[in-house]
């Protein structure tokens, strides 16, 4: 008998292969880390998780990242590495260290892409939510990446040297802005990412700084770019098994 077709919500958990990491850095700190593979095939691109600003409340169970590793793999064939930045606590515990303002967090950076690398991981691309943002823009550059996407980036801690940065280097910059957010908005976003010519800024009516509500449209941005070969719009339902995590124990400030 065929499986009844189920509609995909917040809670849902599609099949993959999920493994619990420690990332090391190399000024010696331990990174809590998950990384979740297709659940039958090997990844055909790779998604490393840049997470919202620790002292308010973001982190690698942080709602558009936890979706990203419930639905991708199954969805996209997309693997996708999660991790807490020094200092930062989430369900899968707490990495070590304190938070540093986006400074000693570039290690952090750095643990994650050298683990992508000689983990074989195929087609990595950065995806900064937020501070995520600025960490990938001012730390991510680095000659194993394919490119970036840039959920919300408030343009708070990185800089015009830092634009002009990934300008000079070419590789590809995918800036989703919402509409209504709360620090940096769609028109000062075309002005602000005006120095980086391969730079593609993505406008979202009716979206907020924490996506609430555009979350689908935020995977189906990601997968355009990673895994340009996958059907859009992703689908909304699935008729294979399925489990539903307990989302009252996150807490979705970001």
């Amino acid at each position: 008998m065929a499986e009844v077709s189920r509609p995909i919500r917040g809670s849902s958990v599609l099949p993959a292969r999920r493994e619990p990491l420690t990332l090391h850095t190399a000024d010696g700190l331990r990174l809590v880390a998950e990384l979740a593979l297709p659940p039958e095939r090997p990844p055909i691109a790779t998604m490393v998780c840049l997470h919202p600003l620790p002292t308010h409340g973001g982190m690698m169970d942080s709602h558009v990242f936890r979706k990203a590793s419930f639905r991708l793999p199954a969805l996209a064939d997309i693997a996708v590495l999660r991790f807490n930045t020094r200092g930062t606590t989430s369900l899968h515990g707490t990495s070590e260290g304190v938070f540093d303002a986006a400074v000693g967090e570039r290690y952090d950076v750095a643990a994650a892409l050298e683990y992508a690398e000689y983990s074989d991981l195929p087609r990595i691309w950065l995806v900064g939510w937020s501070f995520g943002t600025d960490l990938a823009l001012m730390h991510g550059l680095d000659a194993v990446i394919v490119g970036t996407i840039l959920l919300s980036p408030p343009l708070r801690f990185s800089d015009d040297e830092h634009l002009e940065r990934w300008a000079n280097a070419g590789k590809p910059v995918v800036a989703l802005v919402p509409e209504l957010d709360d620090y940096l908005r769609p028109e000062q976003a075309r002005e602000r990412f005006g120095r980086i010519p391969q730079a593609e800024v993505v406008a979202v009516c009716g979206a907020t700084h924490l996506w609430v509500g555009h979350t689908e449209r935020v995977l189906d941005e990601i997968v355009a770019r990673l895994a340009p070969q996958t059907p859009l719009p992703l689908p909304r339902s699935w008729s294979g098994p399925m489990q539903i995590a307990d989302t009252s124990a996150y807490a979705d400030r970001a």
